[in-house]
């Protein structure tokens, strides 16, 4: 809700996947009802204590557990733009991905960095 605001309020689609998965478990397209099996529907949502704070409902997706890392895909220009730091929460990395390289476009913020606004 405060990293990428779109779905919430936009009912906006973005493509979510593991990062790490199995060949079987490979999308040939990213499309939001993959015909895949094995697939189970999902709610990825986020830290914030809030019924706005999810980025995807009801999603198929490849089984995950607590601590496996998903990709977000085109979040674009408009994600960061309209993040914000609501409840106290420092703004997300930035990171650009073309083909196998990335860079970091802007690290997270940290506490201190949250903080120095109010000095």
């Amino acid at each position: 809700m405060n990293a990428l605001l779109r779905p919430s309020h936009y009912d906006a689609f973005h493509f979510i996947w593991p990062t790490d998965t199995p060949a079987s478990f490979i999308p040939t397209r990213r499309e939001e009802n993959p015909e895949m099996t094995g697939l189970v529907n999902v709610d990825v949502v986020g830290p914030l204590c809030e019924t706005g704070d999810y980025l995807a409902l009801d999603r198929a997706m490849p089984p995950v557990a607590r601590g496996d890392l998903l990709a977000i895909f085109t979040a674009g220009a408009y994600g960061m733009s309209m993040a914000s730091r609501y409840n106290s929460s420092p703004l997300p990395a930035e990171v650009l991905v073309d083909g196998m390289e990335f860079t970091t476009v802007r690290r997270r913020e940290t506490y201190e960095d949250l903080v120095a606004h109010e000095r």
